[in-house]
């Protein structure tokens, strides 16, 4: 009975029809799922090693911020071949590196003990292994982007515009050229947005790419990525607006860039984010910075158009003029007289223009 009421239901159109990726995507999407997964092993033999190292007294993280680069590797690779020096140690660092060999020396004194020893050569190969491993993937990837991404070369200008909007690699940005794709993909540089990282715009290539199309404005792109206010009414009253509970990789890229743009000072998106989080909390700003970075984003890639960095700064600063007209109509209508105002003013170190 259930399914002959929905066929009747679909057959007056009262149902919209779900999001079904194509078949190419489904593809992108796999190969991405399981990039994630290499990283996240990539973590967890990470920690592993630290682990190991702390419990001998090494605290090499604390010495160098990340033991998986080339000066940390280069200190566990010598500290496996039985090397214990901690100045030879220590000096197998970065030159580049801002604490000095001293302080990094004062560490890398531990108690060697053996089966932690043995815990840190294993983790170490697995880690390569998935390192390697990460290689493939992204070779993979990068192929099966070739023969979806159309023919056409970026012309020489927009080239220079994408070199200008060229960010800075991160742990495990991809090992292809991605801006150059993902320009030819989507026909706009996305990368244009700052905030906006290597891994956020391969997560949009591998997951969503051209079937963002399939969206018919950007308020349902971003209620199918769950980061709009899910309103249950009853009587007439609102009795819950939380955000609909699931998982999608692209929201969480999202947030992630929306909670490094509540981090900057200079960014254009970085006043309205200050402003949800003074009324609800920086949580709130997260997932509000990220449905506007989606609206952002679904307007450049199906209207073929660039980032409008001035656009935004004046549509935030017409929001400041909006709430300083609000208090001066506040103002007015306490009906203050003069004297009386300048005492408010002076309590609250306000200058009377």
């Amino acid at each position: 009975m259930d399914c002959l009421w929905i066929q009747k239901l679909h057959s007056l159109g009262l149902l919209s029809g779900s999001f079904l990726l194509s078949d190419t995507m489904q593809e992108f999407r796999t190969y991405y799922y399981h990039r994630q997964h290499l990283v996240e092993q990539l973590a967890t033999y990470t920690h592993k090693m630290q682990k190991a190292l702390r419990l001998m007294n090494v605290r090499l993280d604390v010495a160098i911020r990340d033991i998986t680069g080339k000066s940390g590797l280069a200190i566990i690779e010598a500290i496996l071949r039985g090397n214990r020096d901690p100045y030879y140690l220590a000096s197998l660092v970065d030159v580049r590196m801002k604490k000095s060999q001293e302080e990094i020396a004062q560490s890398l004194h531990g108690s060697w003990r053996q089966e932690l020893l043995f815990e840190l050569q294993a983790s170490l190969d697995f880690y390569k292994h998935y390192q390697n491993a990460l290689l493939a993937c992204d070779q993979v990837i990068e192929q099966a982007l070739r023969r979806s991404v159309p023919v056409e070369s970026v012309s020489k200008p927009a080239e220079k515009k994408l070199s200008k909007h060229e960010k800075k690699p991160s742990k495990h940005t991809p090992a292809f050229d991605l801006s150059n794709l993902a320009n030819q993909y989507f026909q706009t540089d996305l990368f244009a947005i700052s905030g906006i990282s290597y891994n956020t715009v391969l997560c949009l290539l591998t997951t969503l790419g051209k079937d963002i199309h399939k969206f018919s404005s950007a308020k349902s792109f971003a209620s199918w990525l769950r980061l709009v206010p899910n309103n249950k009414i009853s009587g007439g009253r609102i009795i819950s607006h939380r955000t609909p509970s699931g998982k999608s990789y692209i929201a969480s890229a999202l947030r992630q860039a929306a909670n490094s743009i509540g981090n900057q000072t200079n960014h254009e998106l970085t006043p309205f984010f200050k402003r949800i989080a003074y009324k609800k909390g920086r949580v709130a700003a997260i997932t509000a910075t990220a449905r506007k970075l989606a609206v952002i984003i679904w307007n450049m890639i199906t209207k073929g158009e660039p980032y409008k960095k001035t656009q935004v700064k004046a549509n935030s600063q017409r929001t400041k003029e909006a709430g300083l007209r609000q208090v001066q109509r506040r103002i007015e209508a306490l009906d203050l007289s003069p004297d009386e105002l300048m005492r408010l003013l002076s309590r609250y170190s306000l200058s009377p223009t």
